[in-house]
């Protein structure tokens, strides 16, 4: 070891690290070892907690995988391209991630409440976006699309422009060029960036609440469960909800892992 390796400045960052990674785990760790089985029992079998988890994965999947396909070319656009306004344009993509998320609830429920112009045209073709599942999708594909774009629009300028450009002196259509070699270059960045926006997704509250308290979503029932029958019902809920959260996102990270050996 060099003396850098060992000095103060060194085992201070680690004492650091280790009282930060305590920080973060320490709440979930005692909430589920306060939490009885029992009580886990009778929350799972409760008729209400599986289907309301099941409710809020699926509309998180459903929300990364519709607005994946029109993220990446545009992703890949703003890695790109350079042009007036770019970094104003960056700015408003991060908006939702600074913006207080019942603050995006109620922005959305000013465009899609059936009053509004873009809420009347949609009523007429029969699409209600307000208080039922497919609010849900939208409020937290708004909340957390940032990470998609970002995760993309990072991998895409991570990949050598010249890398495209032979592709197509040698012929081949833009199209093809970015099927067949931007998109599996940038494939683990895009795909770290789907498993955010899923994680970010799946554990909205705000907007969601606002957009669509019912049908309810495992945020949205874990709230009502502490203010109405107190922490250690709520508790129950945030446990189950968590560890199949966690078990989904723990797959998730071995499935880019695998990727990314297959990719180098």
């Amino acid at each position: 070891m060099t003396k850098f390796e060992t000095s103060i400045f060194t085992r201070t960052g680690a004492l650091i690290t280790a009282l930060l990674l305590l920080f973060l785990i320490l709440p979930i760790v005692l909430m589920m070892v306060q939490t009885s089985p029992s009580l886990l029992g009778q929350t799972v079998h409760d008729g209400e907690t599986l289907p309301v988890i099941g409710r809020s994965i699926l509309a998180a999947v459903l929300a990364v995988g519709i607005l994946s396909i029109p993220t990446l070319p545009a992703a890949w656009f703003l890695a790109r391209r350079d042009f007036w306004g770019k970094r104003i344009v960056l700015a408003l993509i991060d908006l939702p991630i600074v913006v207080p998320h019942t603050a995006a609830g109620i922005a959305l429920l000013c465009v899609l409440n059936r009053k509004a112009p873009i809420g009347k045209v949609l009523g007429g073709l029969g699409i209600e976006c307000v208080g039922n599942f497919t609010a849900i999708v939208i409020a937290m594909a708004y909340v957390s699309l940032p990470f998609l774009i970002n995760a993309a629009r990072q991998g895409f300028a991570a990949i050598p422009v010249e890398y495209e450009q032979m592709a197509l002196t040698l012929g081949s259509s833009p199209l093809r060029v970015f099927f067949t070699i931007s998109l599996p270059l940038a494939a683990r960045s895009i795909i770290h960036g789907m498993i955010m926006m899923f994680a970010r997704g799946v554990s909205e509250f705000g907007a969601v609440m606002i957009l669509a308290y019912y049908p309810r979503t495992a945020p949205v029932l874990i709230y009502e469960r502490f203010t109405q029958y107190g922490l250690e019902n709520a508790r129950a809920l945030t446990v189950i909800f968590l560890l199949l959260v966690f078990a989904i996102f723990i797959l998730l990270q071995w499935i880019s892992g695998k990727n990314d050996h297959a990719v180098h």
